[in-house]
Parts: C-alpha cells; sequence; structure tokens
C-alpha cells in the first residue's frame, strides 16, 4: 500500500503515504473487532488510505486531480498485480544512489519490509538514534532530488540491485534470528523470500546472485521447523530433527543455487549458499563437510572481511580442525568495538572454552553473553549451558533475576 501510494502521489510524498496507511490501520483496528472483518481486506485498507489521501492533498490544494487515475490505480482487480511491482520499484527508489548507502539501506528496511527503528539498529549494530537519523536523511534527499518512482535504466541497475539484495539480506537476518520473545520471525523470512523471488524471476532484474540470494534464504528456512522446539526451546544444528527440514524448499534452494552458477561473477550470496547447500545436503551432523565449509568461509573473508564472517569462520575451524584451532581464529576478533554486545561471540567462546575443558573459564563467557541482548528462547539456552557448569546435575533456575 505504501509502494503504490508513493508511485501515485510521486516520492515526495512519501511520509504522506505512510501516514495514511497507518491511519487505515488504526481505523482497522477499532472497526473490525465490532463490524466483523471485511470480505476483502485488503480493498477495504486500501480504499480508506486512498480517501485519507485525498483529504489531505486537497486541504492542500495539491494533486487534487488525481482522483481519477487513483479510482483505476486502486481497483481490486489490478491491486495484487500493482502491489508486486510497486513493491520492487519501492525497493530501488530506497537505493538510489544520490542516497547514501547506510541511509538507503536503512530507509528501505523501514518503508518497504516495514521494519522499527530498533530493528533496523540491531541489524547494522548502531544506535537507535542512529538508525532514525539515517531514514530522515534518506527521505529528505529524496525529497530535495525530486527522485523518480521507476525501475532505472540498465546503466544504473547494478548498483542499486546490490543495495537491494542487501536490505533483503538484513530483513532475513532480522527474520531468522529475531532478538524479541520467538527466534523466528516466519513473516520477515516469508517476506524476504517473496521479495527475492520477485527480484530474481523480474526481466529488469533477474541476475546469478538474486537466485543464489534466493537459494540461500530458501536452504536457511527449510531448517526452521528443527530449530525450536514445541516449548520455544532453542536446538543447534547438531541436536535437530533433519526429518523436519522442508525437502521441498531444499529442493528449490538447490534450483536456485545452480541457476545463479550462469554468471561469471562470485557474490557473497553464492559462498552462503554454497554453505548452506552443504549442510542441507549432509545426512546428519556427524557427516558434514566442516573442511569444505571452512574453505568457503576463507573465501567468503576475503571477500568480506567482517566480524561477524570472521566469527562463523572460526566456528567452521574449530568443527574442522578442533577447538583450539577455533579459539586462536577468534582471537582476533574478540575485542572488535562491533562485537562489543553482541551476544554470540561469548556464547561462542563458552562452548568452545567448554569443548577445550576450560569449564570456568566457559562459565564467565556464557555469563557475558546473558548479559547481551538477545531472544528468549537463545537466553534460555544459555542459561541451561552456565547452569550445566556451574551447578551439574541441579534443576534449572531462573539466572536473569
Amino acid at each position: 500500500m505504501v509502494s503504490t501510494l508513493t508511485r501515485i502521489f510521486g516520492p515526495r510524498h512519501m511520509g504522506l503515504a505512510e501516514d495514511v496507511v497507518q491511519d487505515a490501520l488504526v481505523k482497522a483496528l477499532e472497526q473490525w473487532p465490532h463490524r466483523g472483518t471485511p470480505e476483502n481486506p485488503v480493498a477495504w485498507l486500501t480504499e480508506v488510505a486512498k480517501h485519507r489521501a485525498l483529504d489531505v492533498l486537497r486541504r492542500q490544494s495539491v494533486l487534487a486531480a488525481k482522483t481519477e487515475e487513483l479510482a483505476r490505480a486502486f481497483s481490486t482487480t489490478r491491486l495484487a498485480a500493482e502491489e508486486m511491482d510497486d513493491q520492487l520499484a519501492m525497493m530501488f527508489l530506497c537505493c538510489h544512489p544520490e542516497v547514501p548507502r547506510d541511509a538507503r539501506l536503512a530507509l528501505t528496511l523501514k518503508t518497504v519490509c516495514g521494519f522499527g527503528t530498533g530493528e533496523i539498529a540491531r541489524a547494522f549494530l548502531i544506535q537507535e538514534t542512529a538508525a532514525a537519523q539515517r531514514i530522515v536523511r534518506a527521505k529528505r534527499l529524496i525529497r530535495e532530488h525530486e527522485l523518480s518512482f521507476s525501475l532505472p535504466e540498465a546503466s544504473q541497475l547494478a548498483e542499486r540491485l546490490d543495495s537491494v539484495l542487501q536490505t533483503l539480506y538484513l530483513m532475513f537476518n532480522e527474520g531468522y534470528s529475531s532478538a524479541g520473545e520467538q527466534l523466528l520471525r516466519q513473516d520477515l523470512c516469508e517476506e524476504s523470500i517473496r521479495l527475492a523471488g520477485l527480484a530474481a524471476d523480474h526481466g529488469a532484474t533477474a541476475a546469478p546472485q538474486c537466485h543464489a540470494l534466493l537459494a540461500l534464504f530458501l536452504l536457511q528456512s527449510a531448517r526452521s521447523r528443527a530449530r525450536v522446539g514445541p516449548a520455544g526451546d532453542l536446538f543447534l544444528l547438531c541436536d535437530q530433527d533433519r526429518s523436519q527440514w522442508d525437502r521441498g524448499r531444499i529442493s528449490e534452494g538447490l534450483r536456485r543455487l545452480e541457476q545463479s552458477a550462469s554468471g561469471e561473477r562470485m557474490t557473497e550470496y553464492h559462498l552462503e549458499a554454497g554453505i548452506a547447500a552443504a549442510h542441507a545436503t549432509a545426512p546428519d551432523f556427524a557427516a558434514t563437510d566442516w573442511a569444505y565449509i571452512a574453505q568457503l568461509y576463507d573465501q567468503l573473508y576475503a571477500m568480506n572481511p567482517s566480524p561477524v564472517v570472521a566469527l562463523n569462520r572460526a566456528v567452521a575451524i574449530a568443527r574442522s580442525q578442533g577447538s583450539q584451532a577455533g579459539l586462536r581464529a577468534l582471537a582476533e576478533v574478540e575485542g572488535h568495538p562491533a562485537l562489543a554486545r553482541y551476544h554470540l561471540l561469548p556464547a561462542t567462546l563458552g562452548m568452545l572454552w567448554r569443548e577445550a575443558g576450560h569449564a570456568e573459564k566457559a562459565a564467565s563467557y556464557f555469563q557475558k553473553a546473558m548479559e547481551c541482548e538477545c531472544s528468549a528462547p537463545e537466553r534460555r539456552f544459555l542459561e541451561r549451558q552456565y547452569q550445566e557448569i556451574v551447578e551439574p546435575g541441579r534443576s534449572k533456575v531462573n539466572l536473569t533475576n
């Protein structure tokens, strides 16, 4: 709805589009519990948002002549198809080269993907105020430069496509490892897959890296059902019931990965999808080819030497060469400021020190991990690891009080 309204009224009215959609949702919350859900909820919301937008613009004496165009644009017979193309165009608008790269991603996550500023801050490992400032700056630049709502020319497509794909990557990560009460936000994962599929299958944007990213999403999400138990407990890869993995989604992911091999450019998405494929095709945890996965992480780190990639690479090294090798790899990033509040760093150190036989050191790292922000299932997992070390054989107590 926001994307379609932005197309009709123009990017300079993006803020209005967001406001009237929120107004429509509030009105639905007020009326539907008493009057019942409409037969076509999308059409109802769209009609309310449209009229609200027209009211605002008439008061401003702007775009009053657009009534007929709006009626055509919002007809229920065209809405589904329009929405798909509009969302793709909206992503490319938010990722315009005139907008700084960090602000592009933040604006897309906010406007197209529906992220809150807190979720955006977590995705970039920054403060919430900094995330909000990026969004404000991006909207201001779109207004000042009067940027166009359309897919870019072929010469500009590659740069903007990279930003679009990175945004989808961050969106999927937030859904796959959320910091809320639930580890998984299935809605974000599925929306990431839908939008990545739209980019991969659209004639103007179909590129090998699109198929690689979609393959990564499909292969990762295929394991979703096995990651969290009925009581909300987290299961690591080694403990997952692989019969719960979605074999149909794995098959589609492998097909997309094969399609991604058609180009000459190797991207991070190709390597990460290759890692996910190695896990998805292993019959059990013991049969996982960790040496091959470590090699892929070596290539990934050479391409993107980020501390998060280094952390994942260290885990693969530990599994293929032993915990001491993994600890040596982690020593290079343990003091990195971007990981100062990232719970997976001390959690991983705790696991590896425990495997190396240093229980006291492992317990201190698990305790440090519990002080960081993480999802409720992850916190319960960390509590169990800590208690197994300091109080073996005793019943679980709440260590977060």
